[in-house]
């Protein structure tokens, strides 16, 4: 399963730490940034359970940065 968050995260190495931070946090998700998408996206992907948002909204929160789930079109 893929979740897809809308972030404020502008910086490509605030965006790698994110990444580290998620990957030691949620072993079973692997993540990466758009930042050249206007919502500068946050894609994680999990093929053994369901995605966390919350969790991860929670996890970008603590570290200073908004993050959303965007909707499915």
């Amino acid at each position: 399963m893929v979740e897809v968050f809308k972030t404020n995260v502008t910086n490509q190495d605030h965006a790698n730490r994110l990444i580290d931070r998620i990957h030691r946090t949620y072993r079973e998700y692997k993540a990466n940034f758009d930042l050249d998408d206007c919502d500068r996206i946050l894609r994680v992907l999990c093929t053994t359970s369901p995605v966390q948002a919350s969790l991860l909204i929670d996890l970008l929160r603590d570290s200073g940065f908004r993050a959303e789930v965007l909707p499915e079109k």
